[in-house]
Parts: structure tokens; sequence; C-alpha cells
């Protein structure tokens, strides 16, 4: 790869969808800034990439702005640009208002890392995305748009998916494309078994749905994408 291959940043790279991004946008000569919790699977990610040319690692938790304010700098500094970035962290907790489902530290931890996490993302990458008129991409879920009984994981992605409209208010008149990725279940990490059942898509389906964004012109802005397993009930 050359200086003018374009550079995505990922966060929550190491697995599932992010890692599925990774791997699809390494094939369209995207240069890669690897981000996530877990330094030893990034690290064998960037390994999997073709070395530091390709890709480069850099743990964080999404939830501390500290780490999070030095990812565009890292990308500055590894390959001299940062032209697009998907905000990709997230988690999932299986929770119940009325049950006590979920521990109360696994429940902010899934409202710091899916909303505050996301935010934080946008607000450090922003004013760097202006400046190469780039390309946000943002995680929901087709449960951002539904209602799930009990769930606060949904209540998060409602949460993102209003956040994304935001941000695309505030970015219209920059150049800065803002994209809200909505898969449906996605076999990506534990399942709640009264779904065990159901249809999933695979990561790298997610991940095809993220490069058709970014595939497309300047002058294009693909605001949502929402993609569901064949067969999946619409109110899930």
């Amino acid at each position: 790869m050359d200086a003018a291959s374009p550079v995505l940043l990922i966060t929550g790279a190491s697995t599932g969808i992010g890692k599925a991004t990774a791997q699809a946008a390494a094939g369209r000569g995207w240069r890669l800034i690897l981000a996530a919790r877990t330094a030893s699977a990034l690290q064998a990610l960037v390994t999997d990439l073709g070395g530091p040319a390709s890709a480069r690692s850099v743990p964080c938790d999404v939830s501390d702005w500290n780490q999070v304010s030095a990812l565009p700098a890292a990308a500055i500094e590894a390959f001299g640009r940062l032209d697009a970035v998907f905000a990709n962290a997230g988690v999932s907790t299986a929770t119940s208002f009325l049950r006590g489902t979920g521990t109360p530290e696994q429940w902010r931890e899934m409202v710091l890392t899916n909303v505050y996490g996301t935010a934080l993302t946008a607000r450090a990458v922003l004013p760097h995305l202006v400046h190469a008129r780039g390309h946000l991409l943002i995680t929901g879920s087709v449960a951002g748009r539904v209602m799930v009984p009990g769930q606060l994981y949904s209540a998060t992605k409602w949460a993102v998916t209003a956040m994304a409209q935001s941000i695309r208010a505030e970015a219209a008149a920059t150049g800065v494309r803002v994209t809200l990725i909505q898969p449906g279940l996605t076999d990506a990490g534990p399942v709640n078994p009264d779904r065990a059942g159901d249809p999933r898509l695979d990561a790298a389906d997610v991940a095809r749905a993220v490069l058709f964004a970014l595939d497309q012109p300047p002058t294009v802005d693909v605001s949502e994408i929402v993609v569901r397993p064949t067969g999946q009930q619409p109110y899930r």
C-alpha cells in the first residue's frame, strides 16, 4: 500500500463485525487503525492483515476519553491521514427491568460503551473528518428501531440512532458523510437463549454493508442501512 491509500479507523475491531470489516476493508486497499480493549487479539489481526504497513493496533476502552481522544493522532502518526471512522464498539447484556436480569455493573458497562463511547468517538474524530471531508459510520441495531420488552440494550441503540441523526444534522454543511448501520441478529457473540434458534447474519454480511457505504462517491451519503437475516421477525 502507498501513501495515497485511504485510512479507516475501526473501534471494537478485535472480534465480530469490527474484525470482519477490517478484513473486508483491507481487501479493498484501506489502511487500518484497529482499536479495541484486547491488545493480543488486535495484534493477531494486524499480523493477519499484513503487518504495520497495512494496519496498526491501538488498545482502547471507548468509555475513556483520554484513550479515545488519542486515536486520531495515532492514525496521523502511522499513516499521515484519517479518511473514515467506523464507531463500532458495543456490548450486549441480557436485561429485564421487571426481573432484574443482569448486574448493575453490566448495565453500566453497556450504557457507557454503547452510548457514551460512541459519543466520545464522534467527538474525537469529527474535526479530523471535517478536514478530510470524510465519513463517519456507526453501528446501531434493528433493536434501535423497534420496541423490545425489558431490554436496556435496545434503549442504548435507540440512543445511537438519535445520535447518528443529530451528528448528520450538525455536520451537514461540512461535507462529512454519516452512515448508521443497523444489523439484525448477528453471529458475533453470545445470544439470548430465547433467540438461539433464530436466523442470524454472519459478521461478514454486515461488513459488506459497511463497505457498500464506504464505496460510494463523495457526493452520495448513505444515511442508514438496515440489514436483517432472511426470516427474522420484523419486531425482533
